[in-house]
């Protein structure tokens, strides 16, 4: 019994981590102009989703996009945390359940998908609405701007993958 519970908060304080990272990452770090924005943001929910579970995942991503929009004074867009909530679901639910034996391989299948369906698709659509920006012009760009992100977040997130402090303090993934 203790130990299940000492489980479940070392999960909620590794979550808490990962939104504070997110919205470090995603608020304060993010490198912006008229027509993109670079922001390192979704590697941490995407970490929460990989190692704790797509529901925490999941989690991270709501939490982190609508309290670091509070932060900074944004707007809350639901179409953008409902896309940053599904980042972290994606990549969880794919890390879980794809029948891929070989961690790097699952980590990019993984990180690809929560991309094109969070960032890409459900971010893209939520931004031409919410700013009638036509949709896609939009699209190209944030398909390039992932491309480069996504390859970064990869290589640090295979980097990290091979730790063995981070094996170790994860252990036994979700």
């Amino acid at each position: 019994m203790l130990e299940k519970r000492n489980t479940h908060l070392k999960k909620l304080v590794t979550a808490s981590l990962f939104v504070a990272m997110s919205i470090v990452l995603g608020k304060y770090l993010a490198f912006s102009t008229d027509l993109f924005r670079i922001s390192f943001e979704n590697l941490p929910v995407i970490l929460a989703g990989i190692w704790l579970g797509p529901w925490y995942g999941a989690s991270v991503g709501l939490v982190a996009d609508v309290v670091g929009s509070i932060l900074v004074g944004y707007a809350i867009n639901p179409g953008i945390s409902l896309g940053a909530l599904s980042i972290g679901l994606v990549a969880g639910l794919l890390w879980k359940h794809l029948p891929l034996k070989h961690d790097p391989a699952r980590l990019v299948l993984s990180l690809i998908a929560s991309h094109l369906v969070g960032s890409v698709l459900i971010k893209t659509v939520s931004l031409a609405i919410w700013f009638g920006s036509p949709f896609l012009p939009t699209l190209g760009l944030r398909i390039l701007n992932y491309l480069a992100v996504g390859a970064a977040e990869c290589l640090v997130l295979l980097l990290l993958l091979r730790t063995p402090a981070f094996r170790s303090y994860f252990g036994k993934r979700s």
